[in-house]
């Protein structure tokens, strides 16, 4: 399946590449579309190998030195998360801020999103299955380094899920 998808990415590119041929070159180094597909090409191809059921999750998250990322908006994130999990917004992640939450880039991360959910709505609002949370993070963690990452793979049913989940007291939320 990645394989048809990225044939078919490579003969849209090649028709958009002529209509961009006339187009001014607008050049900013701190940008970089190219890259960003070619290492996106690579994180899909250990994507693959590192979705996970919900049973190797949680095995997965009780040994020691495995963080449980949480990339979802604060507000989301307090309302309703996966206990234990640490929240570092999407937006958010940067150099420096990666630095500080997670320092080794040998650490074992797991990650969950909006559309591993049902039946909590206003904590894991649906996204579009190609915009998928998930799947910007991952690729986000793998462009900065990140290589031990796992993704909690199917849609599970929030009130019959043996994950654990926990919301943020209002005194401590931001």
């Amino acid at each position: 399946m990645f394989i048809r998808s990225l044939v078919i990415w490579i003969m849209l590119s090649l028709s958009v590449s002529a209509d961009a041929a006339d187009r001014p070159d607008i050049a900013n180094p701190a940008i970089d579309m190219d890259g960003y597909l070619r290492e996106s090409a690579k994180a899909a191809v250990l994507r693959d190998m590192r979705r996970i059921s919900e049973a190797e999750f949680i095995r997965m998250s009780r040994e020691p030195g495995t963080v449980i990322l949480d990339a979802r908006s604060r507000e989301k994130y307090d309302q309703l998360h996966v206990k234990g999990a640490i929240n570092l917004s999407f937006p958010d992640i940067a150099i420096e801020s990666l630095k500080r939450t997670i320092p080794d880039k040998n650490t074992r991360i797991l990650i969950y999103c909006n559309n591993n959910f049902l039946k909590a709505e206003e904590a894991f609002p649906r996204k579009l299955a190609q915009a998928s949370l998930n799947i910007s993070t991952f690729i986000a963690l793998y462009e900065y380094g990140y290589r031990n990452v796992y993704e909690l793979g199917p849609l599970l049913d929030i009130e019959g899920s043996r994950l654990e989940f926990e919301t943020t007291p209002p005194e401590l939320r931001h």
